[in-house]
C-alpha cells in the first residue's frame, strides 16, 4: 500500500534578517515585495516583457543593461535610483513600451531579497504580490511543497504590506499545508482584519511605506498594489531571470 503523502510545512519570514533562520534547500521560496517590486515584475511579464533580470545594485543593472541593450529600470528609497531610465512604479510598464523587451531592475528590499534567497540555498523561487495573488496560491497548492512566504520589509524592518500579502496566501492555501509558525499566524490575522479595505488599514495605521510613498505623491501606486490579480501571471526565476511560469 502507497504511504500517505506527507503534508508540506509552511513558514513566513517577516524581515530579510530573519531568512537564516530557514532551511529553503527544499521549498518554494516566494518573494514578496508588494510596494512595490513584486508589483512590478508580475504587471511587466503581464503585459509581455519577455523576461526581468534581478540585481541587487545600480552599477551592475547599468552595465548589464549596457551589454544586453535593455531596459534599465530602479529605485532606491522609493526614489529612481541615479543612472537608470525608469523607476518601479507598475504604472511605467504598459503593454505599448514592454512588450517583448528585457527589464533589468534593482530595488531597495525585492531584489536584495531574491539575492539573498539564492546565497542561502534556495533552488525554486518565484515572486509575490496582490496584483498575482491567486496565480501563486494556485501555484503553490499545486506544487505540494514547502514553501516559505519571504517578506522583502524595509531594510529589514518589517513592513505591514507584505505581512498583508503573506497573510493573503495563507488564507487561501492553510488548508493544503502544516502551518505551525506564528509569523504566519500573525500575518494572517492581520489580513483578516485589513481585508475589508487595504489601502484604508495601511492609511489608518500609517504604515511606514504608506507614509514614504504618499509623500512622493504615490498613493495611485499604493492603491494599484493593493488592489488583487491585476496581473494574473507566475514570474519563476530560472538561469539569472524571471520570466512567465
Amino acid at each position: 500500500m502507497p504511504k500517505p503523502n506527507k503534508t508540506p510545512v509552511l513558514f513566513t519570514s517577516l524581515s530579510p534578517a530573519l531568512l537564516n533562520l530557514y532551511d529553503i534547500t527544499n521549498s518554494v521560496v516566494v518573494v514578496i515585495d508588494v510596494l512595490r517590486a513584486t508589483s512590478t515584475i508580475a504587471t511587466a511579464l503581464y503585459n509581455g516583457a519577455k523576461e526581468i533580470i534581478p540585481v541587487d545594485s545600480v552599477n551592475d543593472c547599468i552595465r548589464i543593461g549596457k551589454q544586453m541593450g535593455a531596459i534599465t529600470a530602479g529605485e532606491r528609497d522609493g526614489k529612481v535610483a541615479e543612472g537608470l531610465q525608469y523607476g518601479n512604479s507598475p504604472f511605467e510598464y504598459p503593454e505599448s513600451f514592454i512588450k517583448g523587451k528585457t527589464l533589468v531592475l534593482t530595488t531597495t528590499n525585492g531584489t536584495k531579497l531574491l539575492h539573498m534567497a539564492l546565497a542561502n540555498g534556495a533552488n525554486e523561487i518565484i515572486t509575490g504580490s496582490f496584483a498575482n495573488l491567486d496565480a501563486v496560491a494556485d501555484f503553490l497548492i499545486k506544487k505540494n511543497k514547502s514553501v516559505l512566504l519571504a517578506c522583502a520589509a524595509w531594510k529589514d524592518r518589517i513592513n505591514i504590506e507584505d505581512m498583508l500579502f503573506a497573510g493573503a496566501v495563507i488564507d487561501k492555501v492553510k488548508s493544503h499545508f502544516s502551518i505551525n509558525c506564528d509569523s504566519s499566524k500573525i500575518a494572517e490575522g492581520l489580513y483578516n482584519e485589513a481585508s475589508p479595505d487595504l489601502f484604508e488599514f495601511m492609511k489608518t495605521k500609517q504604515a511606514s511605506h504608506y507614509q514614504r510613498l504618499s509623500s512622493y505623491g504615490l498613493e495611485k501606486d499604493i492603491k494599484h498594489c493593493l488592489t488583487a490579480n491585476t496581473a494574473s501571471v507566475l514570474p519563476i526565476y530560472k538561469e539569472g531571470k524571471l520570466i512567465q511560469g
